[in-house]
């Protein structure tokens, strides 16, 4: 049995209050509540040795769906952005897509680290360490291989307290995978909203933010051909006037309005999905002009998320004419233009900051709330969310950054920020939160493709996508022109539906990366890649 050494600080009227300890921690949950005196938390800190062999592989989940998050070795490192041009940094915000504003990444081999959960593993043998509860902050892992230590801190700096205080809830286990992670479920109480998989189309892939009522109806005649009855179309960014602007559609591209497109994907008999950004306006949207009293504001100026779109806001939804137009956007949705589901990016911009009264974490969690109450019983495909304050709360949930149209990108873009589109790196770290899959929420490992034009993809890369987006996810969306199919791609798409792995899907990571599966022809590998 290790011990857990601890370190809170707390600032009070009277100075720097410190308080130290040691608990010993065993096989399952690991609860350490402190009676603290009146003031602000500084730090929570927690340290515990955990030694790791020269053949395991160490795993740290990524702060948002899109961040980048493999198994490493023993000299693995988690990537940052500190050596990257301050001036391309500040520039493009490249700092706000994930944890780099307020965690250190120190740039040394064998440290690696990650919010949430992760696992030291020996073949089949998982180690694992989890939070049990993110409100009273964000737990931040970090392990440093040389040191055989793994430390934890509870992101919880400047908030209030007085008297009992959740400072660490965790969960260690060993065992075999399905053993590790079933245990850590049942201990948080969270299980799935639904089990029913969905697949269809998504317009983003093949069109980007180039779509129009003609292109959609194209793209929705060429689906009819191949897409089953009940299966999702869903129309992506590129509706609206701008991000923010939710209200009514792009006149020029959509001169009839959203109710006719939703009302044309029911006639053929699918599900009608619209993709929307609610915590978020864009620097040019009449949102922000008109409202700017709605824009989250830290050191007094409109927090910028990103360069998506030319720069985009967060919206303060603690003020009730926020939660009011949230409201109003989706009643429309639904109620008004008769869409069934919602696909929700960006939502990592509800809470780049906590407060005094609670932790960026717990913000981020009654964001997720709030959006629950807003929806109702309609589904949400949740993305660009910090991974834990999603458990239980979306039917759906991307577990990956968005894939390319090549398989890693330009080598200029590949080194910039964890959460950049890449095919490979969305490949592996679905692969790699393949458990929270049926435990959180269904995954969204985000689409595959069968065409041959506007692709860079080989015909190998694009079947072992397509194949393992199946056997990983509960979400199979593709994003092709599927008019242009041929026969003989409609009869690949259909088996690629059909396919149904009997028992477990095995992982090997060792030298490079495989996914082993059985189906009713035998024995299958999926090799991704080689070392």
């Amino acid at each position: 049995m290790a011990e857990f050494e601890y370190r809170v600080e707390i600032e009070t009227a009277d100075g720097l209050t410190t308080l130290t300890g040691k608990k010993p921690v065993g096989d399952g949950a690991f609860r350490l509540s402190l009676d603290l005196p009146e003031g602000k938390l500084k730090s929570a800190y927690g340290s515990l040795k955990m030694p790791m062999k020269k053949n395991e592989r160490v795993f740290m989940n990524g702060f948002q769906t899109w961040t980048y998050c493999p198994e490493y070795d023993k000299s693995g490192r988690t990537k940052g952005i500190t050596k990257l041009l301050k001036v391309l940094v500040n520039h493009y915000k490249l700092d706000r897509y994930g944890d780099y504003h307020f965690v250190d990444y120190p740039y040394k081999k064998g440290i690696t680290h990650g919010e949430s959960y992760g696992y030291i593993r020996d073949g089949e043998f998982f180690r694992l360490f989890a939070s049990l509860d993110e409100n009273p902050g964000y737990t931040l892992f970090k392990y440093d291989a040389k040191a055989e230590n793994l430390t934890v801190e509870r992101d919880c700096a400047g908030v209030k307290c007085g008297g009992p205080y959740p400072v660490f809830t965790l969960f260690f286990a060993e065992g075999d995978e399905a053993g590790v992670f079933d245990r850590w479920f049942r201990e948080m109480g969270v299980s799935p909203i639904t089990n029913k998989p969905i697949k269809g189309y998504s317009s983003w892939y093949n069109r980007y933010e180039k779509i129009s009522e003609k292109t959609i109806l194209a793209d929705l005649e060429g689906c009819s051909k191949v897409l089953e009855p009940g299966d999702l179309f869903q129309v992506d960014d590129g509706w609206e006037p701008n991000v923010g602007d939710w209200l009514t559609a792009d006149k020029k591209k959509f001169p009839n309005g959203m109710k006719s497109v939703a009302d044309a994907i029911h006639a053929k008999g699918f599900e009608a999905g619209l993709w929307l950004a609610p915590f978020v306006c864009s620097t040019r949207s009449k949102l922000a002009k008109k409202h700017p009293d709605w824009l989250l504001k830290v050191d007094g100026e409109p927090w910028i998320n990103g360069c998506n779109w030319g720069g985009f806001y967060s919206l303060d939804f603690d003020n009730p004419e926020v939660v009011a137009y949230i409201a109003e956007t989706f009643n429309k949705v639904f109620n008004e233009w008769g869409f069934d589901l919602v696909k929700l990016d960006f939502l990592y911009g509800a809470a780049p900051f906590g407060n005094e009264r609670e932790t960026r974490a717990g913000r981020m969690i009654r964001a997720m709330r709030l959006l629950r109450t807003v929806c109702g019983d309609h589904p949400i495909l949740g993305c660009g969310v910090p991974v834990m304050p999603a458990f239980g709360l979306v039917e759906y949930c991307r577990v990956s950054c968005d894939v390319g149209l090549d398989w890693n990108d330009k080598p200029i873009m590949r080194i910039i920020h964890r959460e950049r589109v890449s095919t490979k790196q969305a490949l592996e770290t679905s692969i790699f939160r393949r458990q929270l899959n049926g435990r959180a929420y269904l995954s969204d490992p985000d689409v595959f493709f069968l065409r041959d034009d506007n692709i860079k993809l080989t015909e190998i890369q694009k079947r072992n996508l397509a194949t393992a987006d199946r056997l990983i996810g509960g979400v199979y969306l593709c994003s092709d022109d599927m008019g242009a199919y041929t026969e003989e791609k409609i009869a690949l798409y259909k088996s690629l539906c059909d396919l149904k792995p009997e028992g477990r899907i095995q992982v090997d990571a060792d030298n490079g990366l495989k996914l082993k599966y059985r189906d009713k022809e035998g024995a299958k590998t999926i090799n991704i890649y080689e070392k």
